[in-house]
């Protein structure tokens, strides 16, 4: 039994009660939908998670990187509350003062190269969205191919075009054929010496190979290239230097460059977006997850000239520009400013590195410890006769025995990002709990 300030664990975790729910789930719901931890969310706020059963967690998931803004904030429950009353719904593509409101705001708050948005309702069709763009933007400029480059281990979502931008050939495999118009490149990961050593030679010459080997060239064939801002699954950045001879080779080509901002953007990294840190502007960024901290809301965000070139009506969504996201959105958007959650992030993000590093130097079981601002992954060692992706979920499982709730990756990563909004208190606690878990687990298996 657990009563601190900031979390309660009063019942057999996980609750008898919670199985029982999850066996139901099983029963009518596709099993591709289960494997989270065995937590029965009943309420969220802040940056605390309640079960039925009186039990509190300290949540350093937001969702999974959605809840910047915390969970449940006044502004955005409002917004919501005041549309669904209002009351408006749904609204199709028809003109709403939401709508109008939001997109205004939006532009308003990003960098000025950022003219024009596409709101859809979920990240991956947001990076459909994009794929369309950078192909149509190549085949209006007269290349002879348009081949969108991405990166190993960049994960964007699980539509058909977005699976085939993934190196993770079992994942895209029901697709049944290879995209031939992808090109993946190597990941510049810190454990590969020419990677660390000349990030751009390392990029330049693993590109260069590849395109010789198929007879393609830069002006001819590349419609842009796509970078997750940062490996989904382990917080892994790339070197800034190898970003901008991407973007210089995006400049030769006459394509596009376009980040993947679902984890990244809305102040989680201590920039609004996260590839602010890398000093490059990009063509295309694509955003989704904190876009409102709650609601489905995801968007492509361009120049007026990309984001205008499908024909009027050829592109939309059923859910785009839904009222109440559009709402949610707008408030997320002044919480941020309100409550300076990019600074937040990135003052508190110092304290929150400097402690899981303690944690990493400290522990056999922590090989690295990746991220920035407010997002960080635990990359863990094998100890004993358990492996490393062994090693993450134990270390997952017995969090949420303590009233800690980290994300469960499935592979040697324990992935944490609190809400921006969370207490100093609540933080040093959650990380407390982590260091006692990681020395625990790493104790068993030594």
């Amino acid at each position: 039994m657990i009563k601190t300030e900031f979390r309660t664990i009063v019942t057999e975790v996980p609750h008898p009660k919670a199985l029982e729910m999850a066996d139901r789930l099983a029963a009518v719901e596709s099993h591709s939908m289960h494997g989270q931890l065995p937590v029965v969310w009943d309420r969220a706020v802040g940056s605390s998670v309640y079960d039925p059963w009186g039990n509190r967690w300290i949540d350093f998931t937001s969702t999974i990187f959605v809840a910047n803004a915390g969970h449940a904030h006044p502004l955005i429950v409002d917004a919501i509350v005041k549309t669904a009353q209002k009351p408006l719904l749904h609204a199709y593509n028809y003109p709403t003062a939401e709508r109008l409101n939001y997109l205004e705001e939006l532009i308003r708050v990003t960098p000025s190269y950022l003219e024009k948005a596409f709101l859809v309702s979920a990240g991956t069709e947001a990076i459909e969205v994009a794929i369309k763009l950078m192909r149509m933007n190549a085949m209006a400029a007269g290349k002879r191919r348009s081949v969108v480059v991405s990166f190993e281990g960049n994960w964007h979502g699980r539509t058909t075009g977005a699976q085939h931008l993934s190196s993770n050939v079992d994942q895209r495999s029901w697709i049944g054929h290879e995209d031939p118009g992808v090109l993946r490149l190597p990941f510049p990961y810190p454990w590969i010496a020419e990677a660390t050593s000349d990030p751009r030679g390392f990029f330049r010459e693993t590109l260069q190979r590849e395109l010789d080997a198929r007879g393609w060239t830069l002006k001819d064939d590349i419609a842009g290239f796509m970078l997750e801002t940062y490996q989904g699954w382990g917080a892994v950045f790339y070197p800034a230097d190898f970003v901008k001879e991407v973007e210089r080779a995006a400049k030769e080509s006459g394509g596009l460059l376009v980040f993947d901002e679902m984890q990244a953007g809305f102040a989680r990294t201590g920039e609004l977006f996260g590839y602010q840190h890398y000093g490059v502007q990009p063509d295309l960024v694509c955003c989704g997850k904190g876009a409102s901290s709650s609601v489905p809301l995801a968007f492509v965000l361009g120049s007026g000239y990309l984001l205008d070139l499908p024909s009027v009506g050829s592109m939309s969504s059923t859910h785009s520009a839904n009222p109440i996201s559009c709402a949610a959105g707008l408030a997320n958007l002044k919480a941020i400013e309100n409550e300076g959650l990019i600074e937040r992030a990135r003052d508190l993000g110092l304290q929150f590195h400097a402690e899981l590093n303690s944690i990493a130097n400290a522990s056999p079981a922590v090989s690295s410890i990746q991220g920035l601002g407010m997002v960080a992954a635990i990359i863990t060692n094998g100890v004993g006769d358990a492996d490393a992706s062994a090693i993450a979920t134990e270390i997952s499982w017995e969090c949420m025995r303590q009233g800690l709730l980290v994300v469960h990756t499935g592979r040697e990563s324990v992935k944490i990002a609190p809400p921006l909004t969370i207490a100093l208190d609540a933080m040093i606690e959650g990380l407390s709990v982590l260091r006692k878990v990681i020395d625990d687990v790493t104790a068993k298996h030594s």
